[in-house]
């Protein structure tokens, strides 16, 4: 008979889901930052790069405080979501609306990382981990103010800038 799975199997499962995430989105930012045309959206991306790398070591913590190695498991959420950012690179490259995509598909990433930290977060308070939500509650934080930083790049430059049309 199979074990019976608890929520501490979940916390378990899905720290490893995350970690692997952010461990390929620190892959993936130095290239979205050489494809970005401005210096506000390339220093951005520079920024959460330097994040991420907290972010990974804070996982890193929290595996510690449950017993476990830092280890990930394949998300298929984030590959997917980096994926629909490769495409925008290669179709919008060279264009005027090149930064707003490469904002929407930051803020893909920022958003599904959004929802695995609060939920992991909560899930860690409900276990008495609050070492672990406090490091968790640190990146959710990061991530939040990150989504509202790309936000307003879009609103401010990016988004004008996509809407131009190029003269004939």
């Amino acid at each position: 008979m199979a074990k019976e799975k608890t929520l501490e199997d979940l916390f378990h499962d899905t720290l490893k889901d995350i970690y692997y995430a952010e461990r390929k989105i620190l892959k993936a930012l130095p290239k979205m930052k050489r494809a970005a045309q401005s210096d506000e959206l390339k220093a951005a991306f520079d920024k959460h790069h330097q994040e991420t790398q907290g972010q990974i070591e804070r996982l890193q913590q929290v595996f510690e405080i449950i017993g476990k190695r830092a280890q990930g498991k394949t998300c298929d959420a984030i590959e997917g979501i980096i994926s629909e950012g490769e495409e925008i690179m290669d179709e919008f490259k060279d264009t005027a609306a090149l930064d707003a995509g490469l904002i929407s598909a930051a803020q893909a990433v920022e958003h599904y990382e959004i929802t695995r930290y609060g939920t992991l977060k909560r899930w860690a308070t409900e276990l008495g981990l609050a070492d672990a939500a406090k490091l968790l509650d640190a990146t959710l934080q990061e991530e939040s103010k990150t989504d509202g930083d790309l936000t307003k790049l879009a609103d401010s430059s990016a988004n004008d800038r996509a809407k131009a049309r190029k003269a004939a």
